[in-house]
């Protein structure tokens, strides 16, 4: 009866590799080689070369933007590290190994020191409540400095199964842009506060650090 329990948590071929092991172990015991192999399995998958995450990265960039973009992205053991020096203003972010789906974007260098720190608080592991209001302080206080003119973001995602890691291509992708303009109001715009209409523009967290026009093109 043990056995059979087991098998519906343990992969088959363990069990047939280590059956020794359920007369000679306590079951506590299985359950933590378990844990153990399925660490291992869980274990982050590697990042593509570097060629290939710029390739990626820059799908989310304009075109004449590209040749000069400056590209984060991970190093073969996962660290954020650039992955190449840019020449114009735009910063565009390779897809993280670790996640789900295909997601990669591109941004106004002024809005550096609003992603560099969002990414320290992530780290940190604080909650996107905690980053908001963080950032929000420092960006009234002038620690972080925000843009002083309208700054844009474009982001591109995609399924896993749609991507080819080879050769960094991306099928059914899906682009949207944001255009960050601090602490602006609906008022101040004449934006609405949300979307009435296909890709009609819309401001999103009006008054504060992070308000932005949000553009959403119909995915079809």
């Amino acid at each position: 009866m043990q056995y059979t329990s087991l098998q519906s948590i343990i992969p088959f071929p363990f069990l047939l590799k280590h059956r020794f092991l359920m007369k000679k172990l306590p079951i506590a015991l299985l359950l933590g080689c378990l844990a153990v192999q399925t660490t291992l399995l869980a274990q982050t998958t590697p990042a593509p070369s570097v060629e290939i995450q710029v390739k990626t990265a820059l799908l989310a960039s304009p075109s004449d933007k590209k040749d000069g973009a400056k590209v984060y992205g991970y190093s073969s053991n996962g660290k954020f590290i650039i992955l190449r020096n840019g020449t114009n203003d735009l910063i565009c972010l390779a897809d993280d190994p670790a996640t789900k789906g295909i997601n990669v974007s591109c941004y106004h260098k002024k809005l550096e020191p609003f992603m560099i720190r969002g990414r320290e608080l992530k780290e940190e592991k604080k909650s996107f409540k905690e980053i908001f209001d963080i950032r929000e302080a420092e960006a009234k206080s002038g620690k972080m400095k925000m843009p002083d003119a309208p700054s844009t973001l474009f982001t591109l995602s995609g399924n896993d199964e749609n991507y080819n890691p080879a050769t960094g291509e991306l099928k059914d992708s899906y682009l949207r842009y944001v255009v960050y303009i601090p602490f602006a109001t609906a008022e101040s715009t004449g934006l609405p506060l949300k979307p009435e209409g296909p890709a009609m523009p819309w401001i999103m967290d009006p008054g504060t650090h992070r308000a932005h026009i949000m553009i959403n093109p119909p995915k079809n």
